[in-house]
């Protein structure tokens, strides 16, 4: 059986109620959208018919991820929630449905398929850099620059997908 790998708003797009497609995702995910078509069931039933299944990534694949998530400058952005799916993900070697940008420009990086719900999703992956508009210098891990104290932006320094 296929299994595909939800985040939290393709639930909230109604994906698994609208398909006949078995899905996957982790128990914080689930904890997260379990508010989601209560009273009818819709979850449950998902369940008993085998087309979601609610499981949890090694760690041994969260750590992977995490470090990835650093290596792209992503690990500021992105929640447990997000780590656990890209982890489920790579650990089971599945497609992952998300419009989350940063969950997409990590999965990329490890060669994870992706697609979106409801943008065009990404083209390009990257790394993100902060830097200082006014004194131009790059920094890794700053919110301030330590130079000048302005604020610093972030851009993403990109490579083709």
């Amino acid at each position: 059986m296929v299994f595909r790998i939800l985040d939290a708003t393709a639930f909230y797009a109604g994906i698994p109620f609208a398909s006949n497609d078995s899905f996957m995702t982790t128990s914080i995910v689930y904890e997260e959208i379990q508010h989601i078509k209560t009273k009818q069931g819709a979850l449950e039933m998902l369940q008993q018919t085998n087309r979601l299944q609610i499981r949890d990534p090694s760690e041994k694949n969260i750590n992977i991820v995490r470090d990835i998530s650093i290596k792209t400058g992503d690990n500021s952005t992105i929640s447990k929630q997000d780590v656990s799916i890209i982890a489920l993900a790579l650990e089971n070697n599945c497609e992952l449905i998300t419009d989350d940008f940063a969950v997409t420009n990590v999965a990329k990086q490890l060669k994870i398929k992706t697609s979106s719900l409801m943008t065009q999703g990404i083209k390009t992956v990257g790394k993100w850099i902060s830097y200082c508009s006014v004194c131009g210098k790059e920094f890794s891990k700053e919110k301030e620059c330590p130079i000048c104290g302005n604020k610093l932006n972030r851009k993403l320094v990109k490579k083709s997908v």
